[in-house]
């Protein structure tokens, strides 16, 4: 028989029995489904965590010098809290002794946050991150002026009560005005607009613009840290290997002003985009690792019952197979009949699948944070996980319809 003959005659067998086939093709169903749906998720958040929120959050060949990670992996005990807490904080005098100790070049920018109500004219808005921060904080976060312009070296170093707000804020304290040059009350300390920051747009729903960034010497140090404390120096190099090498001098530098001995751990902390994205590295291989456990489970239990649907088939079909014999069908091509009709069983099982699981991951990527990407490889392995297991639970009943006797299965009823 003819191998295209065999799949004509094995769809034509599944159409005709649309309930049991129905029946077939759900373990494999729900075993791609999951594959499709888990694959996408996790590719996409794999994308997403390496340009948008690395980028984003952290910055690009960027680092900071805190005195706690910003970005905890896993739980942290109490102990390990309280231990964090007895640090000694980031001076002015430290930020300033590792940016001039740096020979690599590299751009350096003080950063101290806090959340704040921010007002203009009597409308509030509550929540705002408020950042004291100094000139080169722009150019390390790779903001773009949408309006005015960012506060200058000199305001900086003054401290004058100048911001620049993000545009999210700028829409809701100012509705169809310019906002430029308007005055709003950050606790309520004055402080002129100068700039608006191009629209960053959001993250796991979180939105990025809704923000202040003032002089760090400016009126907001009085409630974003302690006296000359700071949260953080932000280091960006132009390159990985640049950042590498100014985080290990910057270590240096630290352990060298701390009076650290060669044995003692770092009070201190260098952050990186490496440390997020390694962590969450080691999540997306347990889900890798645990997929295929998960995805057996289903493709088992749907192999086992192709194989009983086969079985009874061909229970039901022993004078069909008896009549063809006798008309001169080989065994092999009796075999075949049912090999190719228990794989596409399992292949169309397959294709249902790989399409509810795609519908599955877009559905998440557009009512949820959670972004989506689906990856051809997993549509490939979708399929032919489809076809081997339809070829390993039909082997069993194609064998054994191909070995009866022709004689003995025309007598059947």
């Amino acid at each position: 028989m003819p191998f295209l003959e065999a799949i004509r005659l094995a769809l034509h067998m599944i159409w005709s029995q649309k309930m049991k086939s129905s029946f077939s093709l759900i373990g494999v169903f729900i075993g791609v489904t999951f594959l499709i749906a888990v694959v996408s998720i996790v590719e996409g958040m794999n994308r997403y965590m390496t340009d948008r929120f690395a980028g984003v959050i952290l910055g690009v060949n960027t680092f900071r010098l805190r005195r706690t990670p910003d970005f905890q992996a896993g739980e942290i005990t109490d102990s390990t809290w309280r231990s964090w807490m007895r640090r000694p904080r980031i001076t002015f005098q430290d930020a300033d002794a590792v940016a001039r100790g740096i020979t690599i070049p590299v751009i350096t920018a003080w950063e101290s946050e806090s959340g704040a109500d921010v007002a203009f004219r009597g409308r509030t808005i509550p929540g705002v991150r408020v950042i004291g921060a100094t000139e080169p904080y722009f150019d390390i976060k790779s903001f773009a002026i949408e309006e005015g312009r960012a506060f200058s070296a000199q305001e900086a170093k003054a401290g004058l009560p100048v911001a620049v707000i993000g545009r999210e804020l700028a829409d809701s304290l100012f509705p169809g005005i310019d906002p430029v040059g308007r005055e709003i009350r950050i606790r309520d300390f004055p402080y002129r607009v100068i700039g608006v920051v191009e629209k960053q747009g959001s993250i796991f729903g979180l939105s990025l613009d809704k923000f202040v960034v003032a002089p760090a010497l400016s009126p907001v140090k009085n409630f974003v840290n302690p006296p000359g404390v700071v949260d953080a120096l932000v280091v960006k190099a132009q390159t990985i290997e640049d950042m590498k090498l100014a985080m290990g001098q910057a270590e240096n530098i630290m352990r060298a002003r701390r009076l650290l001995r060669p044995k003692d751990p770092n009070n201190f902390v260098l952050e990186g985009a490496e440390s997020v994205l390694d962590f969450w590295a080691k999540i997306s291989r347990i889900l890798f690792t645990a997929l295929p456990g998960l995805v057996s489970i289903s493709l088992v239990v749907g192999g086992i019952v192709i194989m009983n649907i086969m079985l009874m088939a061909v229970a039901e079909r022993t004078r069909e197979i008896g009549i063809r014999k006798s008309l001169g069908a080989r065994r092999r091509d009796i075999m075949r009949q049912f090999l190719v009709e228990a794989t596409a069983l399992s292949t169309v099982g397959a294709a249902l699948g790989i399409g509810l699981g795609i519908a599955v991951a877009m559905l998440v990527a557009a009512t949820t944070p959670l972004p989506a990407n689906v990856a051809p490889w997993s549509i490939g392995v979708g399929v032919l996980l489809g076809a081997g297991v339809g070829i390993a639970a039909g082997i069993y009943p194609a064998s054994r319809a191909a070995r009866l006797d022709p004689i003995v299965a025309m007598r059947q009823e």
